[in-house]
């Protein structure tokens, strides 16, 4: 998902384009774009395509200031799988925030607020919330690593009495020399509020490996799972109408671009 540390670091990669170039040298706004077709789409360790393929893309506005406002989307089949919703095969998201840097200490930080919409109708006695979520997050970057905690100012994906669940998460992106190569690691604690979803508290991670080249291509490949298995009460959340369990470890390749 673009709406992580990663996403903001793009964020100046391109001058609105009716600018000069000497206007665009000094202009404080900046706008990107990218797109990116992958074999699955995982989300916190959860399968969100069913194990078909995901077309994504966004764009980010950024000014200088370190404000930033951006839209990301993705085609998605898990509401509709678990027979939840209608006609529902989109995950929008829209966000803005701050990003900047304290003083000369190389430490980064970002807080913002993410809105999670999911279009299509809720199917009658499914037992089910609304899906969309509103969730504050707040980061801070090192070199490689970075740590990150969003917090669920609402009942989060569509469980109930779910406002104030938590995600946690820490990653690192190791650049191998001036290859373009890069491995990353991800580990993430996602906790429920609401004494009805104590049992459904989980870890995921993922490590994996890209190469990104100038002209904003980038190819890369992940490997994704979570603690639980399909067994574990602990997953009784995560299995879908049909039967499959949206934890299961995952190998994911994609193709991106930016611009």
């Amino acid at each position: 998902m673009r709406k992580s540390l990663l996403s903001i670091a793009v964020l100046g990669a391109l001058a609105i384009p009716t600018m000069s170039q000497a206007e665009e040298a000094t202009s404080p706004h900046s706008v990107s774009y990218n797109v990116g077709l992958y074999s699955e789409y995982m989300f916190r360790g959860l399968a969100q395509t069913g194990e078909e393929l995901a077309l994504q893309g966004g764009v980010d506005y950024g000014h200088e200031s370190g404000f930033y406002i951006g839209a990301w989307a993705s085609n998605i089949s898990w509401l509709e799988d678990d027979g939840l919703y209608e006609s529902s095969s989109l995950e929008l998201d829209i966000y803005g925030g701050f990003a900047s840097e304290f003083g000369d200490s190389g430490i980064g930080y970002d807080v913002g607020l993410l809105q999670y919409i999911y279009p299509g109708d809720r199917v009658s006695g499914s037992g089910t919330n609304d899906a969309e979520t509103t969730e504050l997050y707040a980061a801070l970057s090192y070199g490689w690593v970075s740590g990150k905690i969003s917090y669920g100012l609402t009942d989060i994906f569509g469980f109930k009495d779910s406002d104030g669940s938590v995600y946690y998460e820490l990653g690192a992106d190791i650049p191998f020399g001036e290859s373009g190569i890069t491995g990353s690691v991800h580990v993430g604690r996602q906790t429920f509020a609401g004494s009805a979803n104590d049992s459904l508290d989980y870890t995921d991670w993922k490590i994996g490996l890209a190469k990104a080249w100038d002209n904003g291509i980038e190819l890369g490949a992940f490997y994704s799972d979570t603690n639980t298995s399909k067994g574990d009460s602990s997953a009784a959340g995560y299995v879908d109408g049909s039967g499959t369990y949206l934890g299961d470890g995952a190998f994911v390749a994609y193709v991106s671009k930016s611009f």
